[in-house]
C-alpha cells in the first residue's frame, strides 16, 4: 500500500500516540470495533437565499409561517433576512439525516408564497448592496445583539460577502470509540481531556488535508459578474456568455479572497495544538483592538454600528474551515462551553452548496466525509507551527484557484508532490476503512469509488461539472442557476410530506414564536447598553 506523505511525516517527526492508521483499522475489525466506528453522529446546516421568481433577493421579512428565526431549532436565518438556514437534528443514520433535511426544505418552500431557493453558493442578481436586508430577531436584547452583530459585519466587510451560502457538517464519534482509543493510549490525560486532545488532533490533520474538500466538492468555479461590482481583485477572470466570470481550473471561489476571508484575522495565529492554547487565542482575539474597525465607530450619534471595535466582535466572527464545538447552555459563549466540558464535536465549514442536489449535499459526500474525518482522527497528528501553517494555507489557495489544473503540485511535509498522486495515496488508505464500515453492504466503498473517478478525471469533480454546464454549453451562471431553482422548487412542492410531519413543523413554528415573545417580555426591563456590558463582562 502506498504511504500517504502526511502519515509518513507524522511517523518521522513525532513519537506516535496512536498506532499507524492501517493498524488501527485492523484493530477495530471485529464486531465491537466496527460498531464503535459506526457510532458516528452527524448534523447538517444548509444555507440558501430566498429569491423572487425573477431571481432577485427577497426583500420581505422572514415568513411567520416558518416560526421565529431566533428560537426555532431547525429553521433560522444567517446574516440576511433572506438567507435561510436549515438545521438537522443529530443523526446516526445517513438516510435519516438527509430525509430530515429534505423534509425541512419541502415544508419551508411551501410557506414561501412562490419564492424559491437559490441553489448555489455564490449569489447573483443583487441590485445594490444597500438592498440586502440584515436579519431581524425581534425586540429582546438577545435578538437585538444578533442583529447588531450582523450590522457590524456589514460595516466591516460589506453585505455582499455575507450572503454567500455554504453547508456545515457537524461530526462526532462514539464514546465506545473514544474508550477503545483511550485504552491504547498512555493515559497521561484524563478521559475527557483525551477526547478534546483527540479532536484537536483531528482538526490539525484536517487542516493538513482540507484542500481535498474544495477539490472534490468545490462548486463555485464561476460567478455572476454582478457579485464583483466595484471590488478590487487580482484574479484574472475569463468571461463566458453575457456575464459569467470564471477561472478555468478553479474549484471554490467561495473559499478564495472573494469569499469568506478576514484580513484582520491573519495576524491572530490561533493555535490548534491543544484546547487551552486554542481558547487562549480566541479570548485574546476577542479583546484585541483593531484600528481599522475603530475608524467605523461603535456607537455614533446614539446608534450602534457594531458590538465593539475589536478584531472579533464575538467568537462567531472567527472564520475557519473547521471549528471545535460543544453545545452551549443558555447564555453561554462557545469558548465557555468548551472550557466547561471540552470538545463535543467538530464543525466542517469548507463545503460549497452542491448545485446537483436539491438539498445542497448528497449521501456520497456524507459518506466520504465520514471516511475522511475518521482518517484525520485515527492518523497520528503532530503539533503544528507557523512554517507548516503557511504551507497549508498555500496548498488550500492553490486548490481553490487552480485545483483542476493538470500537473498541479502541492507541498507535503516531505516536499513537492502532485495533487493527483497525493489524492490517490489517500484513497488507497481509505479503502480498507470503507470496506470495514460496509460489512455486508457497499455504500462506503461505492462513495469512495464515486469520488475516486473525480481524482482520475478532474472534470467529474463538482466544479468540473459546473464548468461543463456553463462554459462548454455556453450558459450564463444566472440562467443556469434559475433553471435549477425552478426544478428544485417543483421537487419540493411535489415531495410527499405526511400530515404528521407538516403538523410537527407547524407546531414548532408556533412554539418558537411563543418562546421569542416570552424572551422579549423577560428582557424588557434591561437596557440594551447594560445587556451588552454584562455580556462582555464590562460592568463594574
Amino acid at each position: 500500500m502506498t504511504v500517504n506523505p502526511v502519515a509518513r511525516a507524522n511517523h518521522q517527526s513525532e513519537k506516535r500516540k496512536l498506532k499507524p492508521f492501517n493498524e488501527l483499522v485492523q484493530y477495530f475489525s471485529d464486531t465491537a470495533g466496527r460498531a464503535a466506528l459506526l457510532g458516528m453522529l452527524r448534523g447538517i446546516e444548509r444555507e440558501a437565499l430566498r429569491i423572487d421568481e425573477s431571481g432577485f433577493l427577497a426583500q420581505d421579512p422572514h415568513p411567520r409561517a416558518l416560526g421565529s428565526a431566533l428560537t426555532h431549532s431547525r429553521i433560522t436565518t444567517d446574516y440576511s433576512e433572506a438567507l435561510l438556514e436549515f438545521i438537522t437534528p443529530v443523526s446516526h443514520q445517513v438516510e435519516a439525516l438527509l430525509q430530515g433535511l429534505t423534509e425541512t426544505h419541502a415544508f419551508s418552500v411551501r410557506q414561501l408564497q412562490g419564492q424559491r431557493l437559490w441553489p448555489v453558493s455564490m449569489p447573483c442578481y443583487v441590485k445594490d448592496e444597500q438592498t440586502i436586508p440584515v436579519a431581524q430577531y425581534g425586540s429582546s436584547n438577545t435578538g437585538k445583539m444578533k442583529t447588531l452583530y450582523r450590522k457590524g459585519l456589514t460595516y466591516r466587510y460589506g453585505a455582499l460577502m455575507q450572503i454567500i451560502s455554504g453547508v456545515h457538517f457537524n461530526f462526532s464519534v462514539s464514546q465506545d470509540l473514544w474508550r477503545s482509543l483511550y485504552e491504547l493510549s498512555d493515559k497521561r490525560l484524563s478521559f475527557d481531556d483525551f477526547i478534546s486532545d483527540g479532536y484537536f488532533g483531528l482538526i490539525r490533520n484536517y487542516r493538513r488535508l482540507v484542500w481535498v474538500l474544495p477539490y472534490l466538492f468545490g462548486a463555485s468555479p464561476a460567478l455572476c459578474h454582478s457579485f464583483i461590482k466595484g471590488q478590487k481583485t487580482d484574479l484574472q477572470f475569463s468571461q463566458s456568455g453575457r456575464g459569467t466570470l470564471y477561472l478555468p481550473y478553479a474549484t471554490s471561489l467561495r473559499m478564495s479572497d472573494l469569499g469568506y476571508t478576514n484580513k484582520e484575522q491573519e495576524s491572530l495565529n490561533i493555535s490548534y495544538n491543544s484546547l487551552p492554547e486554542y481558547l487562549a487565542g480566541i479570548r485574546a482575539a476577542i479583546k484585541m483592538p483593531s484600528a481599522n474597525f475603530a475608524n467605523i465607530g461603535v456607537k455614533v450619534d446614539g446608534e450602534y454600528r457594531q458590538l465593539n471595535a475589536n478584531v472579533l466582535q464575538i467568537e462567531n466572527e472567527f472564520y475557519a474551515p473547521i471549528r471545535a464545538k460543544r453545545v452551549t447552555r443558555s447564555g453561554e459563549k462557545p469558548s465557555e462551553a468548551l472550557a466547561r466540558g471540552g470538545v463535543e464535536y467538530i464543525e466542517v465549514r469548507a463545503l460549497d452548496v452542491n448545485p446537483f442536489s436539491p438539498i445542497g449535499i448528497d449521501a456520497n459526500q456524507v459518506r466520504f466525509l465520514d471516511l475522511f474525518l475518521l482518517y484525520c482522527l485515527l492518523t497520528p497528528s503532530p503539533k503544528s507551527d507557523a512554517k507548516e501553517e503557511a504551507r497549508l494555507a498555500a496548498n488550500l489557495k492553490a486548490v481553490v484557484l487552480e485545483g483542476r489544473k493538470p500537473g498541479l503540485e502541492l507541498l507535503s511535509a516531505t516536499g513537492p508532490i502532485s495533487l493527483s498522486r497525493w489524492l490517490s495515496s489517500l484513497f488507497d488508505e481509505l479503502q480498507p476503512l470503507a470496506k470495514l464500515l460496509d460489512g455486508e453492504r457497499d455504500e462506503y466503498q461505492a462513495a469512495l469509488n464515486h469520488w475516486l473517478a473525480a481524482v482520475k478525471d478532474p472534470e467529474l469533480t463538482l466544479s468540473g461539472q459546473v464548468n461543463r454546464h456553463l462554459i462548454a454549453k455556453g450558459q450564463d451562471h444566472g440562467q443556469w442557476v434559475m433553471t435549477l431553482s425552478a426544478q428544485y422548487h417543483q421537487y419540493f412542492m411535489d415531495y410527499p410530506l405526511s400530515e404528521a410531519t407538516c403538523s410537527e413543523y407547524q407546531t414548532e413554528a408556533k412554539t418558537s414564536l411563543a418562546k421569542q415573545a416570552e424572551l422579549e417580555n423577560a428582557q424588557r426591563a434591561v437596557a440594551f447598553d447594560d445587556y451588552l456590558a454584562d455580556y462582555f463582562g464590562e460592568k463594574s
